[in-house]
């Protein structure tokens, strides 16, 4: 018998390769000194650098999982609920494409927010498009509010980081680039829904794959970066939307007159993260706009001089002092919010 070697149908930047006979592959064949950014970090259940990290399995028919980050912390016994951390429930980037929740660019910022904002983190590993398009990935993130309804109402598994140590009434969620996008979509959802005793007490969009069909002006002016190309807006949204549909679809475009209105929605408080230089920063300034323009509690956070995702870059993070500085002011704008509600 022969066997006729696989055809190159589709690649993107480097990330990912679709072949004629429907498989993709996710090897990174870019620039060698990246390559520890997209590799899994091994959970640690011993505290190493202020933070213990498990993987659990919150569905066993569909294997969804999620990386549980806890920090080391003193209790605050002026505190009535002096053991309860906040939870901060985290949707990765990648396009819907690329990318897990053990990557290490997630372990470095993530395990660091955890340790510095005395929160734990559930990082949830979201199914990737084109083997399961939208809306699979926000089913996901969503699937994780319930699994935390559930324990919080004792049902179901048990599981002891989040029974002894999480403030179910103070849940956020946070995601990176296109997990940015499923913030928007996963807290509109939950609006709708009882999930006592969870109470979503607000969302934190970092750089968030907001787009439309005409090119904005930043995507047309601003430079590509390893993070973000104008080939990987293109490509991802073209495998990942519903077949047949534009940018202008509301997973990417929450804001636009496809989408439901936003004055319609019961939202939490909001803080829009944006990079001055980040390519699709005119349209998540739309999103800025209009979400202003509905009456919605919404903070706005710039960083300025950097690009789409400047922080999870650790070889920056480390080497140049304006990336490391504003990887700082990020973390200290997140944590004030998370603060104050």
């Amino acid at each position: 018998m022969v066997h006729q070697k696989k055809k190159l149908v589709e690649e993107v930047s480097g990330w990912l390769r679709i072949h004629d006979d429907g498989s993709v592959d996710r090897t990174w064949t870019g620039p060698p000194s990246v390559k520890f950014m997209a590799e899994p970090v091994p959970p640690h259940e011993e505290f190493k650098e202020g933070v213990a990290v498990r993987d659990v399995t919150i569905d066993e028919k569909s294997g969804l999982k999620v990386r549980i980050y806890l920090p080391q912390h003193e209790p605050d016994y002026t505190d009535n609920n002096h053991n309860k951390l906040p939870i901060i429930v985290h949707f990765h980037g990648g396009g819907f494409c690329i990318s897990q929740a053990d990557w290490y660019m997630y372990y470095h910022i993530y395990s660091r927010l955890a340790r510095s904002a005395s929160a734990i983190v559930v990082s949830v590993y979201l199914r990737l498009a084109p083997e399961h398009r939208l809306p699979a990935a926000m089913d996901d993130g969503f699937s994780a509010l319930v699994w935390l309804r559930s324990l919080g109402r004792g049902h179901g598994s048990y599981e002891p980081w989040l029974h002894n140590y999480g403030d179910f009434n103070r849940v956020f969620l946070v995601g990176d680039s296109s997990g940015g996008n499923l913030v928007h979509q996963v807290a509109a959802r939950a609006g709708h829904v009882d999930l006592s005793p969870v109470r979503l007490a607000g969302g934190i969009p970092i750089h968030p794959g907001f787009v439309r069909s005409v090119r904005s002006k930043s995507e047309m002016e601003k430079p590509e970066s390893p993070f973000l190309t104008l080939d990987m807006v293109d490509s991802f949204l073209k495998l990942a939307l519903p077949e047949g549909c534009t940018k202008d679809h509301p997973f990417t475009r929450p804001g636009g007159h496809a989408a439901p209105p936003l004055d319609g929605l019961n939202l939490p408080p909001f803080l829009l993260c944006v990079a001055e230089s980040d390519l699709i920063r005119d349209t998540q300034m739309e999103y800025h706009e209009a979400m202003k323009e509905a009456s919605k509690d919404l903070e706005l956070l710039i960083n300025p001089g950097v690009g789409h995702s400047f922080y999870l870059n650790k070889i920056a993070v480390d080497m140049d002092p304006h990336t490391a500085a504003q990887t700082t002011a990020l973390m200290e704008g997140i944590i004030e919010f998370i603060k104050k509600h």
